[in-house]
């Protein structure tokens, strides 16, 4: 697998950039959109903590990259922050990296937008940077998050029980999915198809 560098995507009028400082304040509206913070099963950032939240997803590169989402269309809304996503856990040794601390306004869920986004991901990981799998993991009772990835064609490689501390102070257990490179075409075929109904 290439080395992971920051680079710029764009979709179907939706744009992934690298997520910077000054992605903050368009940040912090998508967490208003819907007051995602108070969902206790998501990492979603209070709107006072936005600034932290970029600052850790940027400290923890190489092993993160950090997007932020913005709608790249026109009309209404053009321009702006409508989340983020991340390529995270990158293990070039093994060619193996994953998707996650994804989320976005409430508005935009259920369109498009995750759909463009994971297919702009999936390509470049498989297509540019050589995967041999890429993996997703989402808390046990997101049942939204694994409807979600399980439409998307990943395959549930199981369960690691007591995994992760949730903002509650309460453990999740973790469902972890993956796509391998074999089933890439198949997938990103679903997507586009997916896509054109949309």
């Amino acid at each position: 697998m290439d080395e992971v560098k920051a680079i710029t995507l764009e979709l179907d009028g939706v744009r992934l950039e690298p997520l910077e400082p000054r992605h903050a304040e368009g940040l912090r509206a998508a967490a208003r959109d819907g007051e995602l913070w108070r969902l206790r099963i998501t990492s979603v950032p209070e709107p006072a903590d936005v600034e932290d939240y970029i600052a850790t997803a940027l400290a923890m590169r190489p092993g993160r990259l950090a997007f932020a989402v913005i709608d790249a269309g026109v009309g209404n809304g053009a321009g702006a922050v409508i989340g983020t996503t991340s390529y995270h856990d990158i293990v070039p040794a093994i060619d193996r990296l994953e998707i996650g601390y994804t989320w976005y306004a409430r508005s935009r869920q259920r369109t498009y937008v995750n759909t463009s986004c994971k297919l702009m991901l999936l390509s470049h990981a498989f297509d540019t940077l050589g995967c041999a799998l890429v993996g997703f993991r989402t808390d046990n009772y997101n049942h939204t998050s694994q409807a979600a990835i399980e439409r998307l064609g990943a395959k549930k490689d199981g369960v690691l029980r007591h995994h992760a501390p949730r903002r509650d102070g309460t453990v999740r257990d973790t469902v972890m999915y993956s796509i391998a490179r074999g089933e890439w075409p198949e997938v990103r075929a679903h997507l586009r198809y997916k896509l054109s109904r949309d």
